[in-house]
C-alpha cells in the first residue's frame, strides 16, 4: 500500500464532515442557523396550547396572522443566507428588521428568545465577508532579497547622493504638440 492511496480507504462519514466543513466555511453558515432558529419560536408561540393537568393555557392573539408571517420570512431569509449567499446583507438587514417588528407584533418576539435569535443572526449575516484563499506564492514564504555586492548600506548612514533618484516617480511621457495657447486661443481653433 503506497501513501498515495490513503483517500481510497478513509471513512465516508469523514469525507461527508470534511465535505460539509468546506460547505459550511463558504456561507454565513451561523448567521443563517440564528435566523432560522429564531423565527421557530416566533411563529410557534401564538398557536401553542400548554396543558397544565385540566387546564388549557391558549398563547394565541390577534396577531398570530402576523406572527407566522415573521416567522416563515425569518426561516426563509436564513435558507437564503445558505444557499444564496451573495445576498446576505439584504437578508441580514431584513432579518434584523423582522426581528424588531416582532416585538409589538408576536408575544414580545417570541417571549424574547426568537428576537435574540433573528437580532443574532441578522447582525451575523451583515458582518460576514467570504474568505479569500491563499494563493500558492503567499502560502511559501519568498526567499529574503539581498543586496548587490558592491554596495553596503549601514543602518545609520544615509543613502549615497542619487541612490533612491526617481525610484517612486515614473517617468512621464513628452506631448507630441505645442501645449502653450497662441494669440489667446485654444490651438483646436
Amino acid at each position: 500500500m503506497s501513501p498515495e492511496s490513503q483517500g481510497q480507504n478513509e471513512h465516508y462519514l469523514s469525507v461527508a464532515r470534511r465535505g460539509f466543513r468546506t460547505w459550511r466555511g463558504d456561507r454565513p453558515f451561523w448567521a443563517g442557523l440564528f435566523t432560522m432558529l429564531g423565527g421557530l419560536p416566533i411563529m410557534y408561540f401564538p398557536y401553542a396550547n400548554m396543558h397544565l393537568g385540566n387546564v388549557t393555557l391558549a398563547m394565541s392573539t390577534t396577531a398570530g396572522a402576523g406572527s407566522l408571517i415573521i416567522g416563515v420570512l425569518l426561516v426563509t431569509l436564513g435558507l437564503t443566507m445558505w444557499f444564496h449567499s451573495i445576498v446576505r446583507v439584504f437578508a441580514g438587514v431584513a432579518a434584523i428588521l423582522l426581528a424588531l417588528i416582532s416585538i409589538p407584533v408576536a408575544n414580545i418576539g417570541g417571549f424574547l428568545i426568537g428576537f435574540i435569535f433573528a437580532l443574532l443572526g441578522g447582525a451575523l449575516s451583515v458582518s460576514w465577508a467570504p474568505g479569500e484563499p491563499q494563493a500558492e506564492a503567499e502560502a511559501e514564504p519568498a526567499p529574503a532579497e539581498e543586496a548587490p555586492e558592491n554596495v553596503s548600506f549601514a543602518k545609520d548612514e544615509p543613502f549615497p547622493e542619487g541612490a533612491l533618484h526617481g525610484a517612486g516617480i515614473p517617468e512621464q511621457p513628452q506631448a507630441p504638440y505645442d501645449t502653450t495657447a497662441e494669440g489667446g486661443r485654444h490651438r483646436a481653433g
